[in-house]
């Protein structure tokens, strides 16, 4: 797939095809966690996307699954207010979180989604990778970096990716992915390699699955 920009990462063929295979399969919605004791059993990998509300959590999980309405969409930001389980397969567990930094409700139930995606976090063992998706149209903001810190401070590795890519201008891709990877280039939580991506236009979705494919247990 063409696209106007070069992949931080240069997968072989096999790699690829891993992820293909890996997504290819049976994805299927499995419930909505509202509090923590209504989480499924740990018992495979998790992978796990964070960002603000409207970033582009649910078009890019149904990019990556190759299905439109796996996850449901809205243009109303705070649409997902809970986690959400996908099992993918026998493999592993696709979970959406609610979008931080706004919602359109009480801010006493922003305030419970907060606590719940804080300690789901903190404390589920099978989470192997949260992948934290950030608007290339915006970068880092103050609510992006305020969940950084708590991953860092929890030990939870996460690897940024870059959503939205084909709103910008061509010029505008390279310098927003360098910036993009200066800025967590020291924080010690943190996967190295910026994935950029747009789930509009399929750009680097197949290297996105096969970066979790690569994921131990998941591929």
């Amino acid at each position: 797939m063409t696209t106007p920009f070069a992949h931080p990462i240069e997968y072989d063929a096999p790699s690829l095809e891993r992820g293909r295979l890996l997504f290819a399969g049976r994805c299927d919605f499995l419930l909505g966690v509202a509090r923590l004791d209504q989480l499924p059993a740990a018992d495979r990998v998790e992978v796990a996307f964070a960002g603000r509300s409207n970033v582009g959590k649910s078009s890019l999980v149904n990019a990556l699954t190759g299905r439109r309405t796996l996850a449901k969409t809205s243009n109303t930001p705070g649409r997902t207010q809970q986690l959400n389980f996908f099992a993918l397969g026998e493999r592993g567990y696709l979970v959406d979180m609610p979008g931080y930094g706004y919602a359109e409700a009480p801010k006493e139930h922003v305030a419970a989604w907060n606590r719940l995606v804080e300690d789901y976090l903190k404390g589920r063992s099978t989470l192997a990778r949260v992948l934290v998706l950030i608007d290339s149209r915006h970068g880092l903001k103050a609510a992006d970096t305020t969940v950084l810190d708590l991953l860092d401070k929890a030990a939870v590795g996460y690897q940024i990716v870059l959503t939205k890519l084909d709103k910008l201008k061509p010029s505008q891709i390279a310098p927003c992915l360098k910036a993009t990877r200066l800025a967590v280039a020291r924080r010690p939580a943190a996967h190295p390699v910026v994935m950029p991506t747009s789930a509009e236009k399929g750009w680097g979705i197949p290297e996105l699955r096969a970066e979790v494919a690569s994921l131990p247990g998941m591929g």
